[in-house]
C-alpha cells in the first residue's frame, strides 16, 4: 500500500506540577519546603528518514502522542520527564497544520483539495532533518522555589503547562530531478527502467504504474540524477480527474519535466493533440509548473507512422528539443542520458 498523503493527530505531553512538600526527619525541626519540580512533558518530533519511501505507518496508527511528565516529589526530587515521541518521515514531505478552531473540529474535517482550512509548517527534505512539532509542556515549580527570608513556610507552586496539540496533514511530494509526464501507455515506465536500475511495472495495457517511482540515473565521473515516473495523467487532471492531484504533486520538485508522447499513435491518438492536452493540464494545476524547463521524448519510434508524426510533430514545436527514442528497444537512450547529464546531473552528497 502506497499512502503519499495522510491527516495525523500530534500530542506533546503535559509538564508535570510541582508539589508541596515539608522536610521531616529526625533531629530536624521546622525542616522548611522541599517540594520538587514537575518533568518536562515529552516532544513530538518528526525525522527524515531515506529509508522510508512513503507514509503507510500513519494509516494503521494516525496519531503521536507523547508522554506526560511526571509530578514532583519531596526531598527537592524532580519528576520523569516524559518521553519524546519521534515519527520518521520520507524526503519530500510536506507538513500543513489544520487552522480549525478545535482540535475535534480538525478531526471530524476531511482535508478539501484547495487546503483551505490548512496552513503550511514546515517542508522537510534532507535526510535526518529534525522538526519538533509539538513542543512539550514546561514543568511546575515545587514550593521549595518560594522560600524567602520572610516567608519560611511557602504554599506556593506552579502547575505543568499543556504540551501544544493539532491536527496536521502529512504530504509526500517525491524529490526528483527529472519527472516523466504523459499519458497512459506512453512507455514512461520502460524508459525508467532503460535509464536506471528501477524495476518498475510494466504491460501493454494503461494504467500499470499506479504509483509514482525514483530511479537513478548514473553517469560517468561518478555524477548522477533522479527520475520520476509519476502514473499517467488523463485530461482534466488538474481537476483532480483520475486521481491527478495524487500525481502532479510528485513533480512539483523537478528541475526539468520531460514529456513522454507517443509516436506511433497506434490506439489513435494524436502526438501533437497529447502534448497540448499535457501542458495545459500542468499549467492548470500549477502556473509556476508551467515555466518548468521542459523537453519531449518521442517514443516508439521503432514503429510505423512514427516518422511521420515526428515530422508534423517538429513543424508544430520547432522551439523545443525532441529527442526521438525507443525504449522498448533502447535506441535513442545513450542520447537522453547524455542531455540529461548535461541538465541535471550532479555529484551526489555524502
Amino acid at each position: 500500500m502506497f499512502i503519499d498523503h495522510i491527516r495525523i493527530l500530534a500530542k506533546a505531553g503535559d509538564g508535570g506540577d510541582g508539589i508541596v512538600s515539608w522536610r521531616r526527619e529526625k533531629f530536624v525541626p521546622q525542616g522548611g519546603p522541599d517540594g520538587g519540580d514537575g518533568g518536562a512533558g515529552g516532544n513530538v518530533i518528526l525525522v527524515v528518514d531515506h529509508s522510508t519511501d512513503n507514509l503507510r505507518a500513519y494509516h494503521y496508527d494516525p496519531k503521536l502522542v507523547a508522554e506526560n511528565g511526571r509530578h514532583g516529589g519531596g526531598r527537592r526530587k524532580t519528576g520523569r520527564g516524559g518521553k519524546t515521541v519521534i515519527g520518521k518521515v520520507p524526503p519530500g514531505t510536506v507538513v500543513y497544520r489544520s487552522t480549525a478552531a478545535t482540535t475535534a473540529d480538525a478531526v471530524a474535517m476531511e482535508r478539501s483539495d484547495e487546503g483551505i482550512d490548512l496552513e503550511p509548517v514546515v517542508d522537510l527534505t534532507e535526510d535526518g532533518q529534525r522538526f519538533v512539532l509539538c513542543q512539550g509542556g514546561q514543568p511546575g515549580k515545587g514550593n521549595w522555589h518560594f522560600r524567602t527570608p520572610t516567608n519560611r513556610a511557602p504554599t506556593e507552586h506552579t502547575l505543568g503547562t499543556p504540551g501544544e496539540q493539532g491536527v496536521f496533514y502529512l504530504e509526500l511530494r517525491r524529490i526528483a530531478d527529472a519527472g516523466l509526464v504523459g499519458f497512459p501507455n506512453a512507455g514512461k515506465s520502460t524508459l525508467l527502467g532503460k535509464l536506471s536500475a528501477a524495476k518498475p511495472k510494466v504491460a501493454s495495457y494503461p494504467f500499470t504504474t499506479l504509483q509514482p517511482s525514483v530511479g537513478v540515473v548514473e553517469f560517468p565521473g561518478f555524477r548522477r540524477c533522479t527520475v520520476a515516473d509519476i502514473p499517467g495523467l488523463i485530461e482534466g487532471a488538474h481537476a483532480n480527474r483520475g486521481l491527478g492531484h495524487e500525481f502532479l504533486r510528485h513533480i512539483t520538485r523537478c528541475r526539468v519535466l520531460l514529456f513522454v508522447v507517443d509516436m506511433a499513435a497506434v490506439d489513435g491518438r494524436d502526438p501533437v493533440s497529447d502534448l497540448e492536452v499535457l501542458r495545459r493540464e500542468i499549467k492548470e494545476y500549477d502556473e509556476e509548473l508551467s515555466r518548468f524547463p521542459w523537453k519531449i521524448i518521442a517514443n516508439k519510434m521503432d514503429l510505423e507512422a512514427s516518422a511521420d508524426n515526428l515530422a508534423a510533430f517538429r513543424l508544430r514545436f520547432p522551439k523545443t528539443e525532441i529527442i526521438p527514442i525507443s525504449a522498448d528497444q533502447g535506441t535513442g537512450i545513450d542520447e537522453l542520458r547524455h542531455i540529461l547529464d548535461n541538465e541535471v546531473g550532479h555529484r551526489p552528497t555524502g
